[in-house]
């Protein structure tokens, strides 16, 4: 809680008004992020005056240190809360960064675009703590995202889909 909020945030700062509004996602349990959000969107209004977002919260996919096989079952019930959700925005770009949080609403999107309701260009960027694996979520996710960025050249390696930007967090 926080490492990825922090990233995505640096992330979201180099962004133009033209992204608005943002609507963030977060674990139901997940206290310490809506703080750096709020405290984020509070100086971006100084800059940008017309800034909307918005905060939404669904269960959390898997704890730290969760088995495998309960992870699944805890994934598909977050997939449950993230469809309505994702159908309700209809976001145009999903921006993530690999909490646990992001894999079921990135599937929900592309269920959508599946669908034909509403295409989402998803957009994964690997932390930057990963530098010779990627994470859970960015092993589910490569297959998933429009685009994969990641911030160390040895990954590129390993993943010819992925795009190498070097380090943007």
């Amino acid at each position: 809680t926080g490492g990825h909020t922090t990233e995505i945030l640096r992330l979201l700062s180099c962004l133009s008004e033209s992204y608005s509004p943002r609507h963030y996602v977060l674990a139901d349990s997940d206290k310490m992020s809506e703080a750096k959000i709020r405290s984020f969107e509070q100086k971006r209004a100084e800059t940008f005056s017309e800034s909307q977002f918005s905060l939404d919260r669904i269960p959390r996919s898997r704890e730290v240190r969760q088995s495998w096989v309960s992870s699944v079952l805890t994934t598909l019930y977050s997939i449950l809360y993230a469809l309505p959700l994702t159908y309700k925005r209809k976001p145009d770009l999903i921006l993530c960064n690999g909490p646990g949080t992001c894999v079921p609403v990135c599937l929900s999107a592309f269920l959508l675009g599946l669908l034909r309701i509403k295409r989402t260009i998803i957009v994964y960027v690997e932390s930057i703590c990963r530098v010779e694996t990627l994470s859970l979520s960015g092993k589910i996710l490569y297959y998933f995202s429009d685009y994969f960025i990641v911030q160390w050249p040895d990954l590129k390696k390993k993943y010819p889909k992925s795009v190498y930007l070097g380090r943007i967090v």
